[in-house]
């Protein structure tokens, strides 16, 4: 089994492209949960199921579907869609970024 530690750089890291605000002791905490996590799924994977046939889903149960058709009573038109934007190009509506750039 491998011996993997999360150090609290890499929760830092992962905090921020998460783009949480984590306190350290938070920090430290979650470093100590990660590496908790994966030596039990390290151990999960040592476990040999080869002989055991796949399982998907275990009650029984189907999916219920309906087909996929366009109710157009309820579709708008692209004008009527961005009259209240404020700020559109081509068509589109335009948004402000949401991520930065500047992530190791």
């Amino acid at each position: 089994m491998h011996n993997v530690l999360v150090t609290p750089e890499e929760v830092k890291k992962i905090g921020k492209l998460a783009n949480l605000k984590l306190q350290e002791n938070e920090v430290n905490l979650f470093a100590d949960q990660f590496t908790k996590t994966i030596e039990i799924i390290n151990q999960l994977n040592e476990i040999d199921t080869s002989s055991l046939a796949a399982t998907y889903q275990v009650n029984g149960l189907t999916n219920v579907t309906r087909a996929d058709s366009v109710d157009l009573s309820r579709v708008l038109s692209q004008e009527l869609a961005l009259r209240e934007a404020k700020k559109t190009h081509n068509g589109f509506f335009v948004v402000e970024r949401l991520i930065d750039s500047d992530i190791e």
